[in-house]
């Protein structure tokens, strides 16, 4: 088990952004082992309802143990956040969300996140439902896979991705991982940006299919802002472009209408310390927006 599994990102980042607020009903949308929510916890004891929620049962379980010492105060759920929240009849003094895959989930082969390890075709975060990774990659039509690496991967080789697995699963179906990575190997050819491995961007679009993220967090903000309280801050850390700019988007257009302001004019970054001792944080970027009483 990697040291980073245990390390939540931008911890301290966190606590400073939250520092002076009063957490009486925190909301958090994205538990997985419960790090941020330790912090969190400890340094406000005058939070009397913390709600979390997750989609992998097996974080949720975890967490539910790391967080013993708190367990009159949370209040866990196995929904996506944007059920968590819309289920609460609460308004909340915060929010706080820490998007994309877990270090737990990519390092556990049977998931199927990781492009380097064998493992089925799943990507599933909440595995209770129904579509996978493997539905998409072997029954989705053309058009859908040209679309889903172009647009949620932004695969610039995305027709090449969709023609190479459209004419493999003609022969049979892929059923693992390291077989899609099999099939994508030809997209190495010609000009690769940087070290970036052909299948990294074709997983990542799958992955925000299969669990329908973008569209998840767009709503979820949009409820966030009428369920924060005055004060409240609404903290968001993104891992890619596509959820930066969403959230990026929404925090502009909100503070234009009035009521809301982004605490920080760029997305804070993590320091070059905790990009060494936790890589997983390397690419993270921090976006706040807080609600203010109106002049």
């Amino acid at each position: 088990m990697s040291k980073a599994l245990h390390l939540p990102v931008m911890k301290e980042d966190i606590l400073e952004v939250f520092g002076p607020s009063q957490l009486h009903f925190f909301f958090e949308g994205t538990l997985g082992l419960g790090g941020h929510a330790e912090a969190l916890l400890q340094a406000h004891p005058e939070i009397n309802y913390y709600l979390g929620s997750d989609q992998d049962e097996t974080a949720l379980s975890l967490a539910n143990e790391r967080l013993k010492p708190f367990e009159s105060k949370v209040h866990l759920t196995h929904q996506n956040f944007f059920e968590a929240l819309d289920d609460s009849d609460k308004t909340f003094d915060g929010f706080l969300f820490d998007l994309g895959v877990s270090s737990m989930q990519i390092d556990t082969p049977e998931r199927g996140f990781s492009f380097q390890k064998e493992g089925p075709l799943d990507m599933r975060m909440d595995q209770s439902q129904s579509l996978s990774a493997y539905e998409i990659v072997n029954f989705a039509p053309l058009s859908e896979l040209k679309m889903i690496f172009d647009t949620l991967g932004e695969e610039p080789k995305a027709a090449i991705g969709a023609k190479l697995i459209v004419e493999a699963r003609k022969k049979k179906k892929i059923k693992t991982t390291l077989e899609l990575v099999s099939v994508l190997k030809p997209m190495r050819t010609g000009k690769i940006r940087g070290k970036l491995h052909p299948a990294t961007l074709v997983f990542q679009g799958l992955r925000l299919a299969v669990n329908k993220e973008l569209d998840v967090l767009e709503k979820t903000l949009k409820l966030c802002f009428e369920k924060a309280r005055s004060g409240s801050k609404i903290a968001v850390i993104t891992f890619h472009s596509l959820e930066d700019r969403i959230v990026k988007n929404l925090f502009r257009d909100q503070e234009k209408q009035g009521g809301f302001k982004n605490v920080f004019k760029k997305p804070k970054i993590p320091s070059t310390q905790e990009c060494r001792y936790n890589p997983r944080s390397t690419c993270a970027k921090l976006r706040v927006l807080e609600k203010v009483d109106h002049e």
